[in-house]
């Protein structure tokens, strides 16, 4: 599915912890430098494609809970960029995670430290979000990262799994969502309604969610990139490239896969409706 919709930036997830090490590893699995992967690397690079190396997500270790450094810690982050050939690293941070203030300051103070060695690379949190906008302890997280003068070029929101008790339409909640933390943005970083769309980027959960109830259609793909175009929002993407085709006859549609999105679709379909 790479050509599908023309992609301009994979996001790799997730760089983590190698067990309770300050070593980073692929999903806590693989090598940071492993040859398959870099091999892979280079071919969405080849497409014309960049890459952005996530860290952190919602399984392992982020490596700020596991270094007891901030020089450590950005050497860590370094040595996955540097494998990846990368200037753009992202920090997905959720889960028992966010609420650890030791690691959320470890972690700024660190990323301070990166940005003054690498003076090109770009910064973005990507965190979960409610249709009320970002919990107390997202924007935490990001006045933390003002407090050590951090430059964060983005805030990606995850447009996905509310809960149970959210049961309307997808694209309208992503939408919501979105209003809402515009709200936040321009008060955490003092920005201009334009600053804060501009300093946004939404991220769904192609197809079925996994919170039974939520399905996130082709429409609802549309419908935000429609509202993302209007408002000059940094970027829309996917989780994941890897779903966005359809499960195979038999399988189960009520549960979220990691291979297929639940969906009736062409293959790429999901891709072709964020790019437009």
């Amino acid at each position: 599915m790479d050509s599908a919709g023309s992609p301009s930036t994979y996001n790799l997830s997730f760089a983590i912890a190698k067990g309770s090490t300050c070593t980073p590893e692929w999903n806590g699995t693989t090598a940071i430098d492993n040859s398959a992967v870099k091999s892979r690397i280079s071919a969405l690079k080849t497409s014309g494609a960049t890459v952005r190396v996530s860290f952190g997500g919602a399984s392992g270790k982020e490596l700020a809970e596991t270094c007891t450094s901030a020089t450590a810690l950005a050497k860590a982050y370094g040595e996955a960029l540097d494998a990846a050939g990368s200037t753009q690293a992202d920090f997905d941070i959720e889960g028992d995670a966010l609420t650890d203030s030791t690691s959320v300051a470890l972690r700024s103070k660190a990323i301070a430290l990166l940005q003054k060695e690498r003076t090109d690379l770009k910064v973005s949190f990507t965190l979960p979000v409610m249709p009320s906008g970002l919990d107390s302890d997202s924007l935490a997280l990001l006045e933390s990262a003002n407090d050590n003068s951090v430059a964060v070029s983005t805030v990606n929101i995850m447009t996905m799994n509310y809960g149970e008790s959210y049961t309307a339409d997808m694209g309208d909640y992503a939408i919501t969502s979105a209003t809402a933390t515009h709200t936040q943005l321009k008060k955490v970083f003092g920005l201009s309604d334009a600053g804060a769309w501009q300093g946004m980027a939404l991220t769904s959960m192609l197809g079925v969610n996994d919170v039974s109830g939520e399905t996130f259609s082709l429409s609802d793909a549309a419908q935000v990139r429609t509202f993302a175009e209007s408002k000059e929002i940094a970027w829309v993407s996917m989780w994941s490239t890897f779903r966005d085709q359809q499960c195979e006859s038999g399988s189960s549609d009520d549960d979220a896969a990691t291979d297929c999105s639940g969906v009736t679709q062409t293959a790429g379909a999901f891709g072709e409706a964020f790019a437009g």
